[in-house]
């Protein structure tokens, strides 16, 4: 199915979740920030949030430091 992410278009296997990729781009979940389709999805939700055909994914590198 197709998705966009970061504004960029993306091919995916069907029913995967927000945890599972993050898990195959290699990013680590307590250092982003996702909103699909402009809501914020909770952490505690990444593993049950199954996402759909079309839909949008904004994914933000949290980084620390002063």
């Amino acid at each position: 199915m197709n998705i966009l992410f970061n504004g960029e278009p993306r091919s995916v296997r069907d029913a995967i979740t927000i945890a599972e990729l993050l898990e195959k781009l290699a990013l680590d979940p307590r250092r982003v920030a996702v909103e699909v389709n402009l809501d914020l999805a909770p952490r505690d939700r990444h593993g049950e949030t199954t996402l759909k055909e079309g839909d949008q994914l904004e994914v933000v590198t949290l980084v620390g430091g002063g």
